[in-house]
């Protein structure tokens, strides 16, 4: 029987080249490669750009359609295919075969980039979205409207799907209140979310209050001055009670303010969160016992809200996505694209792990370059692992990358739960606070043993109580609250690390060993075995487990010292470097049609405006710019900033102005200085 010739697809979310590339809104960039082959779709790729350059949430721009075509081109080596073999292209206007982004019917009133996320959670197991029955909600920051012919009604899109037939609603997003916090406080949403659980202070607020006064729709009506009144709000409470409430004396009286704010700005979230549940299931007529949850956007990210809705709703299963955030927007493009072109109403889809990203490259070369180091290079042995990891901590790198931001076992810092002292070692390896929690993986055969819960949680997305008969066994993984976001691991889709589970159980009793990302403080988790050693090198790490090998390495070795790496090892940055002469073009083009550069910088935090096209004149966007100029006395030296980052002598390659950029940019994106 003669096979079926494949047909490939391409999703990029990428900054589309030219004029509008010196502002690049887009971060966290990614690029997702699918086959269909018969009645069968599958996704064969995901490039993280951040792992191939090794900018964190990478936002650099390809500004030039040829730059962007030579970096797909390479991209597409890796796979043996060319540009040529791509049928169809999405989500990047300007690139080869790009075409328009489907909207669903119904759907007309939410950006693409809203939907994108939607359809990344919705339909990453057609078979089970077209028989069952799917309450869905896209709870992001900001939509980018990149794609999009104008402003939309709203931000934020829900959905109930009944057997594949879809119903479309709107939605409140509870990121804007975390988008105030990461303002106000100047720390990561994930750092912040951690903090929240890491002390015991707490204070009063009515939350349930504040919830019912507020709107998060965004769109018509943006939700940027309600959540930041409320966290504001909540901030002044804080202050107010601090010096009458018992403080954590672990904790400065800084960090002591941030947790107690934190627990009510999370309690609000998830208030948020139950309302839009609420409201779904009615418009659908259903019962959750009925249906699956699907999360998505970066508020998905948020493990105790995702937890608590499966709790309090009693959902058959959690359907988020690893990559919920922007790192999973080619996904949820390249499924918006099959659905709507009706691929998928022929052929079946299912993305059955995390494990889509690059292959461990160079292995061989890496071990011959970092050959002075290395004491041994022996098969994996059960009992030597747990030898290795008990009381410790190794690095562990296998087969294809994860996707999305947690490390799911394939590029990890392992080590032993029994111990606090592995806690600390993790994140002094990593320069994260002391009190950062450390995610357990767990063997799915005795999840129910150890955990609340026994629902299958592959992707570290829930927070669940460990049981108190236990909790005494495995401190290293505990938060202060009794709970740790775990994640499930199967022999079917990583049977190695299932191994090494296995071995330590066998040996100790504990199913369970703590997990966390294998990267230094703002850099990229590693992709390939020489940034593996790297990091091993420059950290002490004396055992890598690399594709199944034991990797033993002489890291205390002064005579060595003089030849071991400074820093991360540099990626892949040639694709994005030296385009300075193509920026300056740019952005002197935008001055040469009548822009300010404070009206530049005001298109770069609008999406909306940028949305109008032809309406947003030069005389209309600066006078607007002159407008926020006079509200704002932040806006000033936000616009020079901007200039300064993305404008003529701006540095790709100098760390704190790429961090600084990111930040800018990361602001200004989710709206966070308009408020």
């Amino acid at each position: 029987m003669a096979e079926h010739p494949a047909t490939h697809y391409l999703s990029c979310y990428l900054t589309p080249p030219g004029p509008g590339a010196v502002f690049s809104v887009r971060h966290d960039q990614n690029v997702a490669l699918w086959r269909r082959r018969g009645t069968t779709v599958e996704l064969v790729r995901v490039w993280e750009l951040e792992r191939v350059s090794g900018q964190k949430h990478h936002f650099w721009p390809l500004y030039t359609a040829a730059r962007a075509e030579a970096f797909l081109g390479a991209l597409l080596a890796e796979e043996g295919l060319t540009l040529a073999d791509i049928s169809v292209s999405w989500g990047t206007p300007g690139l080869p075969a790009a075409r328009p982004v489907p909207v669903p019917p119904g759907a007309g009133d939410f950006p693409v980039h809203s939907l994108a996320h939607l359809f990344s959670g919705l339909m990453t197991d057609t078979a089970l979205f077209k028989r069952e029955k799917i309450v869905a909600m896209a709870i992001d920051a900001l939509p980018d409207y990149v794609q999009d012919g104008g402003p939309t009604r709203y931000w934020y899109a829900g959905a109930v799907a009944d057997r594949g037939a879809l119903t479309f609603a709107p939605v409140e997003s509870p990121a804007p209140l975390y988008t105030a916090a990461e303002t106000l406080f100047g720390q990561e949403p994930g750092t912040l979310m951690a903090l929240a659980s890491a002390s015991t202070t707490e204070i009063r607020f009515d939350a349930e209050a504040a919830v019912a006064r507020i709107a998060l729709y965004g769109g018509q009506v943006q939700p940027w001055k309600e959540a930041f009144a409320l966290v504001r709000s909540v901030v002044e409470a804080a202050e107010a009670q601090l010096g009458s409430v018992r403080l954590d004396p672990a904790f400065s009286r800084e960090e002591n303010l941030r947790s107690a704010a934190m627990k009510v700005v999370q309690r609000c979230s998830e208030l948020v969160a139950v309302r839009n549940v609420e409201h779904l299931l009615a418009l659908g007529g259903l019962r959750a016992e009925e249906c699956y949850l699907s999360t998505s956007g970066g508020y998905a990210l948020n493990c105790p809200t995702n937890t608590l809705l499966m709790d309090r709703f009693g959902f058959r299963g959690l359907l988020t996505p690893p990559c919920a955030n922007d790192s999973g927007q080619g996904i949820g493009l390249g499924l918006l694209g099959l659905h709507g072109t009706g691929v998928l109403d022929e052929a079946d889809l299912r993305v059955e792990s995390a494990y889509v990203g690059r292959e461990v490259g160079g292995v061989r070369d890496a071990l011959a370059e970092f050959a002075p180091w290395i004491v041994s290079d022996e098969p994996f042995d059960d009992d030597r692992f747990v030898a290795d990891v008990s009381g410790s901590v190794l690095a562990w790198v296998d087969g294809r990358a994860e996707i999305g931001p947690r490390a799911l076992g394939h590029r990890s810092l392992i080590g032993d739960p029994r111990s606090t002292e592995v806690k600390d070692l993790l994140n002094g390896h990593k320069q994260r606070q002391w009190w950062r929690p450390v995610a357990p993986v767990v063997l799915a055969e005795h999840v129910g043993e150890w955990f609340s819960s026994d629902r299958d949680s592959p992707y570290m997305l829930e927070a669940v109580q460990v049981r108190p008969d236990v909790a005494g066994r495995v401190p290293a993984i505990l938060h202060l609250d009794g709970s740790a976001r775990h994640q499930v691991v199967h022999r079917e889709t990583n049977p190695l690390l299932h191994r090494a589970l296995s071995a330590f159980r066998d040996a100790t009793g504990v199913p369970i060993l703590c997990n966390t990302s294998l990267n230094d403080r703002g850099e990229a988790i590693v992709d390939t075995a020489a940034e593996a050693l790297t990091f091993c090198v420059r950290k002490g790490i004396k055992v890598l487990y690399l594709c199944g090998r034991r990797i033993e390495l002489r890291v205390e070795d002064r005579e060595l010292d003089a030849l071991a790496p400074e820093g991360p090892r540099p990626r892949a940055v040639e694709f994005f470097t030296g385009q300075e002469e193509d920026r300056d073009a740019i952005w002197q083009e935008w001055l040469d049609r009548g822009y300010t550069v404070p009206g530049m910088f005001l298109l770069a935090r609008s999406p909306e405006l940028r949305a109008e096209g032809e309406l947003a004149t030069p005389e209309r966007v600066n006078l607007l710019a002159g407008y926020r100029a006079t509200v704002d006395p932040s806006f000033a030296g936000l616009a020079e900033n901007f200039r300064r980052t993305h404008g003529p002598g701006a540095s790709f390659t100098d760390p704190s102005t790429l961090t600084g950029a990111f930040g800018v940019i990361n602001t200004l994106r989710k709206g966070g200085s308009s408020a």
